[in-house]
């Protein structure tokens, strides 16, 4: 040791010395001191108590070296490995020497940042035994080894000595130290190093802590570790940069200071209470670029580290109290003041960033990482949520419990809705990056629905919610779940309203023909939603918007309804010529529509009228109507004629005004059309006739007959049948036009179904030739005109019945016969029901005479054709060519069969298989027919008797089906074709069997 005591180290020595010999509790309670310090709260801290002293003693702008050198122990010996640390500033003073050499008591003073050589250099002895301090003015000393030796002459305390294995409090007697710092340098602290510590690996730890050092100490400018060197920067008030080896760190500070409470203080010790000033620093890491790098995990630094956990963004420097480690905070109502102060002043810290950074500093939800961490946490929360500091849309500031941020980024959104939503944030914290944060806030989200709602009310300019629409579009691109909340989006109208809801708006189609803004956004329809066209925008029509051209305009739900009230508008004196006006226009670029024919159009008597009951100025149809059908309180009105005048007429004829018959058409009918005369009457036949096939699938009929003059119809079927579409009706199978036409259409007097086509000979007799009225056959026959024999009801089998029985009709056998055969498949058919039918007086026989109903029979078989009187014989045949059943009953006439008992006269004859029988095999082969099975008798003079007369016949069918035939080619022939079923065959057979020669079948 040195012989030179400037600081008076040999009093020190004998103070301690006396007092442990005194007391040897006090040594040993100096011993346990020093070892809790030593293994407790200052392990691991030697660069940082002896940094913290540095920057006591440097000021301002201090320098630290940290290096390891080669030295001397205490009592000789070989060399050890030396940890150098030297500090600029103040040198050792004798204040200073009185801490080091105290275990319970500092030099530092109120005013001081950390601590001169107080309790804190207990951090040497981890590394080492015999510490030494060197300084300008002086150096001190201790030793474990001369500490045992002093021990060693005290009674009391040396049995201590021994009980404890040796072990001593190192830093309570002090020696006078000779040597002198590094040149440039105020004090060096040189530990000699125990031999289980790893130099290399403790130089190593104190370069990594010396940037943290650096920013937590401001006092300190540099701190040299070995061959590097890390330096301290300030860029002014509140921005820092640590320069190293390898990077530079940057930070950017925010300070505070103030006084505690004297309430604040009263839970301290007496040495703590003196100091009364807190000071808080908070230090936030920048990139490179200056932008916030917030911090994931930190420990609170007080201001070096300490083992407080925390998991704020931002590093917190604060002269908070702690226990005597220094590694926790002490609890104390000082403690819980200092951490609510710095929750305080955390808002102004991010103040001190770009606002569209600033969330990245609040704390994250997460499980705090310590008691101080939660406590400083929820702080820092609550003051960020009533402080206004969030960066808001108008250029202002908003607190985040009064702030609202959109659901998606979009700076046009917030642009547009700015002065919408109070509180609105800039559109850069709408990002998935601030989500967290701003949740932690409890900062409102808007999404599409309350975007939706705050929009909802506002009157703007078109081009305002064209631009809103357009900030939209890429949202609901990307994201078509938002299309259900974005339909109730509102939408200006061409009108200046502005409704709720995207649907059933109409959009301009923008470009060509007439403008659907122009042309109805000024008329009165209920309804009717046109978008104002400086708003129109393709987001529009995806939310269900239609696109407004004029096929769309048109069959609006709105225009159609109003179309069809516009008769009864007009009535109730609202002036429709406008909107006349505007569906025309729009009929001239997208053709008519049905329904159009309900618009009211002025008539020529100064009223309104549907358009479909107006008629053209002029039209061709004015010829053949009824003069009292065209009028005011007539079916039809004229066009009024300046009206007509300024459309072209087939834009007129379009919508349903008539120049010649209009046709209605219906896809699939449910009922008859009540406005054509008689319909219901032609759909109860037609049902009737073919009731499983009933409705139709299309119904199509010309309109107005009923209106046509008797004596102009000649010219009224030309007009109809020069007019493809009234000619296609009257060519529809079974259709309604040609049903009325016929009946009660006129030509000379009678309707066309009276007549008969001049062609038509198999009707002569029963209907007189068409008179010449200038009409062709094909119209004739188109109108009605009888072409064939056929009965389409009960007034059409009437009229039959009566010309059959009409005597001064020469009607010849065939024609009667078909006649006949038409009236019975009516009835089959029920077409006709004999029940309501009216029986004939007189009816038409087989042989054409025309005899009395009460003396006629029905003919029912043919075999019976030779027992009857052919002049009393109605109609005959086989089953499968009439049904002599269904005439009888429509005639209410017998049938021959049931007239009494008949039997066949016996006779020789014989029995013979029809195969048997000569030339019916070959018969049948030229027919291509097989040879019936069963027999067939042949004899002469075949006769059958009736009511006691004998009547001669050709052949006989008895009541058990058994056949009888003349051995002649007549009646042979007909059993044959009877027994084979080819009734028609009959004549065929019959020449085959008087001449078995192909040939016969050929003349």
């Amino acid at each position: 040791m040195s012989g030179s005591d400037p600081f008076g180290t040999a009093e020190l020595r004998r103070a301690v010395l006396r007092a442990w010999e005194g007391s040897p509790t006090r040594f040993r309670e100096d011993a346990n001191a020093e070892e809790d310090l030593r293994l407790g709260g200052y392990r691991d801290r030697l660069l940082v108590e002896l940094a913290q002293n540095a920057a006591d003693a440097a000021g301002a702008g201090g320098v630290l070296r940290v290096e390891l050198a080669e030295g001397q122990p205490v009592g000789g010996g070989p060399a050890v490995r030396e940890l150098r640390v030297a500090n600029t500033g103040t040198p050792l003073t004798a204040a200073g020497v009185t801490g080091l050499a105290s275990l319970r008591a500092s030099a530092k003073r109120e005013g001081a940042s950390v601590g001169r050589f107080g309790v804190g250099f207990a951090a040497v002895l981890a590394v080492s035994d015999e510490p030494r301090v060197v300084s300008t003015g002086g150096g001190v000393a201790f030793s474990a080894q001369h500490t045992r030796e002093e021990v060693a002459h005290l009674t009391g305390p040396a049995e201590e000595l021994a009980a404890r294995g040796g072990a001593v409090p190192v830093l309570r007697l002090v020696w006078p130290q000779a040597g002198e710092p590094p040149h440039g340098f105020a004090t060096e602290v040189r530990l000699p190093l125990r031999s289980d510590i790893d130099a290399d690996a403790l130089l190593e730890s104190c370069a990594q802590q010396a940037p943290d050092l650096l920013l937590a100490l401001p006092a300190l400018a540099e701190i040299r570790v070995g061959a590097r060197s890390w330096r301290r920067e300030d860029l002014g008030a509140d921005r820092v940069v640590v320069h190293g080896p390898q990077r530079s760190d940057r930070w950017l500070l925010h300070h505070r200071s103030g006084r505690l409470p004297e309430a604040a203080l009263s839970d301290l010790g007496a040495e703590a209470r003196q100091h009364t000033e807190w000071r808080v620093c908070w230090a936030l890491p920048l990139d490179e670029e200056g932008e916030p790098a917030p911090l994931e995990r930190d420990v609170l630094h007080t201001p070096t580290p300490t083992e407080e956990r925390l998991s704020l963004p931002a590093r917190l420097l604060a002269g908070v109290p702690m226990e005597p480690d220094r590694r926790r905070v002490s609890a104390s109502s000082a403690t819980d003041a200092v951490l609510m102060f710095a929750a305080e002043c955390y808002p102004e810290l991010i103040d001190k960033v770009t606002p569209q950074d600033r969330p990245v500093l609040v704390p994250l939800p997460e499980f705090p990482l310590s008691d101080v961490d939660d406590s400083l946490r929820r702080a820092v929360l609550d003051r960020l949520r009533s402080t206004s500091w969030l960066p808001a849309a108008d250029g202002g500031t908003v607190t985040p419990n009064r702030a609202g941020v959109l659901d998606r980024e979009s700076p046009e959104l917030v642009a547009l809705l700015a002065d919408v939503v109070p509180g609105l944030l800039v559109s850069e914290l709408s990002g998935a990056r601030h989500r967290r944060a701003l949740a932690a806030l409890e900062v409102r989200r808007l999404g599409m629905a309350e975007l939706v709602e705050a929009v909802t009310g506002l009157q703007r300019p078109a081009s305002w919610w064209r631009r809103l629409y357009e900030a939209l579009d890429p949202i609901e691109r990307a994201d078509r779940s938002v299309r259900e909340e974005l339909e109730a989006l509102p939408v200006p109208l061409a009108d200046g309203r502005t409704v709720i809801g995207v649907r059933d708006v109409l959009l301009g189609d923008g470009e060509g023909g007439p403008d659907p803004v122009a042309t109805l956004s000024t008329l009165d329809i209920a309804g009717l939603r046109i978008a104002d066209r400086e708003a129109a925008h393709p987001l529009l029509e995806r939310l269900g918007a239609h696109r407004a051209d004029p096929g769309e305009l048109l069959d609006t739900r709105p225009l159609v309804d109003a179309v069809r009230n516009s008769v009864s508008d007009a009535q109730a004196g609202t002036d429709t010529r406008p909107l006349a006006e505007a569906v025309l226009r729009l009929v001239e670029h997208t053709g008519a529509r049905d329904w159009i024919g309900a618009l009211a159009l002025p008539d020529a008597d100064g009223g309104r009228r549907r358009a479909d009951e107006l008629l053209l100025p002029g039209a061709a149809l004015l010829d053949v109507l009824d003069p009292e059908a065209v009028g005011e309180d007539a079916a039809l009105g004229v066009l009024d004629a300046d009206f007509a005048a300024q459309w072209p007429p087939e834009v007129l004829r379009s919508v349903g005004v008539l120049d010649g018959f209009a046709v209605h058409v219906e896809d699939d009918p449910v009922r008859p059309e009540e406005t054509l005369a008689d319909v219901e009457q032609w759909w109860a036949e037609q049902e009737a006739a073919a009731p499983g096939q009933w409705p139709p699938a299309r119904f199509v009929g010309v309109r107005d007959l009923d209106l046509v003059s008797d004596e102009a119809w000649p010219a009224a079927i030309r007009l109809l049948t020069a007019d493809p579409d009234t000619l296609e009706a009257l060519r529809e199978p079974g259709g309604y036009s040609t049903w009325w036409i016929e009946r009660f259409a006129m030509l000379a007097g009678h309707p066309p179904r009276h007549w008969r086509l001049p062609g038509a000979e198999g009707l002569a007799g029963l209907y007189e030739v068409a008179p010449e009225v200038g009409l062709s056959e094909e119209q004739l026959r188109l109108a009605g005109v009888r072409a064939e024999l056929r009965v389409t009801g009960a007034a059409d089998a009437a009229d039959l019945m009566r010309r059959l029985g009409d005597r001064e009709r020469s009607v010849r056998a065939g024609t009667a016969l078909r006649a006949h055969r038409a009236l019975a498949d009516a009835v089959a058919c029920e077409l006709v029901d004999p029940a309501e039918a009216e029986p004939p007086q007189a009816v038409r026989s087989v042989s054409g005479a025309v005899v009395g109903a009460e003396r006629a029979v029905v003919l029912d078989e043919p075999w019976l054709l030779g027992v009857f009187e052919a002049p009393l014989v109605v109609a005959g045949g086989s089953p499968e060519e009439f049904d002599a059943e269904a005439l009888a009953e429509l005639f209410d006439l017998p049938l021959a069969s049931e007239q009494g008992p008949m039997r066949v006269r016996e006779g020789a004859g014989a029995v013979q298989r029809w195969r048997d029988v000569g030339r019916v095999p070959a018969a049948c082969e030229l027919l291509g027919m097989p040879v019936p099975d069963g027999d067939v008798t042949l004899q002469d003079g075949l006769r059958v008797v009736m009511a006691g007369e004998e009547h001669p016949v050709h052949w006989w069918v008895d009541e058990s089906g058994a056949v009888r035939a003349e051995r002649t080619p007549d009646g042979l022939g007909r059993a044959l074709a009877w027994a084979a079923g080819r009734w028609s065959e009959r004549f065929a057979l019959t020449a085959l069997l008087a001449d078995p020669q192909a040939t016969t079948l050929l003349r």
